[in-house]
């Protein structure tokens, strides 16, 4: 935590920790205050045998600011911490001054196909074996050198040795386990966002991707973009999942730029009940449309025949 002025809550992404947020936090932190928690299993925070869904961290992040006595923020998450974001502003709208989603995960269903084979059952027995050096330093080795050919892997090379890295015992990588697979199955993402884009109607949203994003590509950003009322994106090009690292300058201007043009989010009970009674008007192109009033799992059984007692007592 650091600095002063209106609060920035920087959420970092899974299997990575607030130092993540190092290139720019002490520039946002000459105006503002920042807050860059380690999520619960992640960094020097707790890893208990607990839940680790994206509700339950925006639960976290809820309890984080009011222990702190601090009533809003502009959010700013990165991969997973993106999908948070995004539930906390649905959990708690009046809570959310603005989202800034970065290579924000929960879109849709694509991701990297690692992520999709850390998923399965069999990951709690690999995952140790890329720490062996027989295993990690050939691993780093075809990084590095997709990074010399400037691919578009090779642009999130050393953030990638630094994930594996952060795994340094048995109960870091059950954390990141549990995490991974609340989110992500064998297929792909398992929760979207998309049927609730609408309620950000109102709400300043800023997205930035990676135009050679290989971990969460940059399509979902045009996705969320076209299902997110009024939202901006800027797609920073020659970067990968990592915009903030590759380009922190960049990252600083357009951030700065988005939060001295925008006004903090107005929130009324009155208006949130009217979108949540409205709902979108239109999907994006590539999905079905959404349910008016409520989320897909939900539904309301038909009402019984009112019945009205007459003053006889018979009903009528």
């Amino acid at each position: 935590m650091a600095g002063s002025g209106p609060v920035l809550l920087l959420i970092h992404g899974i299997g990575d920790d607030s130092s993540t947020w190092g290139p720019v936090l002490d520039d946002l932190a000459r105006d503002h205050t920042v807050l860059a928690p380690d999520l619960l299993g992640h960094g020097g925070s707790d890893k208990p045998r607990g839940d680790y869904s994206i509700g339950a961290y925006a639960n976290g992040m809820r309890d984080l600011l009011s222990v702190l006595d601090i009533d809003r923020a502009t959010l700013v998450g990165h991969s997973l911490g993106g999908g948070v974001a995004m539930q906390f502003a649905y959990q708690y709208p009046e809570r959310t001054e603005r989202l800034v989603l970065v290579g924000a995960g929960g879109v849709a269903q694509s991701v990297t196909p690692a992520l999709r084979a850390a998923s399965l059952p069999l990951a709690d027995l690999v995952l140790p074996m890329l720490r062996w050096p027989g295993v990690r330093f050939p691993t780093e080795l075809v990084l590095r050198t997709l990074q010399a050919l400037d691919t578009s892997l090779g642009r999130d090379a050393e953030d990638l040795v630094r994930l594996v890295d952060a795994l340094p015992d048995a109960t870091s990588r059950s954390a990141f386990l549990r995490t991974l697979r609340a989110v992500v199955d064998w297929r792909g993402q398992v929760v979207t966002m998309l049927d609730r884009c609408y309620l950000t109607a109102g709400m300043p949203t800023l997205l930035v991707w990676g135009a050679d994003d290989m971990v969460v590509p940059v399509e979902h950003g045009r996705t969320a973009h076209a299902a997110m009322p009024e939202s901006r994106l800027e797609v920073f090009e020659r970067a990968g999942h990592f915009p903030f690292h590759s380009h922190p300058q960049r990252f600083l201007t357009v951030l700065r730029e988005f939060l001295a043009t925008t006004e903090p989010a107005h929130w009324s009970p009155a208006e949130w009940r009217e979108l949540l009674r409205t709902g979108r008007e239109k999907a994006p192109d590539d999905e079905p449309p959404a349910p008016a009033a409520l989320p897909p799992a939900w539904s309301i059984p038909p009402a019984p025949a009112e019945t009205v007692a007459g003053r006889n007592g018979h009903a009528h």
